[in-house]
């Protein structure tokens, strides 16, 4: 699996508009459609108001590079050009360590 982190950042709430028109815009909704999709969700930093997370996880490098490749992409590119927004991304690749188990309480 591999999950990219997007960090949308604005002025006068334009990422948390943005992602908010990428939810009702029925956007989101067809890119967490799309195969090798595995999650795509927003949040807000609580020290940082101006800024939208967008997690973003696929199965592998070929479900990224299709979706890279579809009509969606345009209209992601337009919101952001319409919000005004600048970004920063990370990237990881899972490895499933299981001896971090006995930290998590479930």
């Amino acid at each position: 699996m591999i999950t990219v982190n997007l960090y949308y950042k604005g002025k006068n709430g334009n990422a948390k508009a943005f992602a908010e028109e990428m939810e009702a815009s029925g956007i989101a909704d067809a890119i967490r459609a799309e195969e090798g999709n595995l999650r795509y969700q927003y949040f807000t930093p609580l020290n940082d108001p101006e800024t939208i997370l967008l997690i973003d996880s696929w199965t592998d490098q070929a479900a990224i590079d299709a979706h890279h490749a579809s009509p969606m992409m345009a209209k992601l590119a337009a919101l952001r050009e319409k919000y005004d927004l600048h970004m920063t991304v990370e990237r990881f690749v899972s490895d499933e360590y299981a001896a971090d188990e006995k930290f998590i309480r479930k």
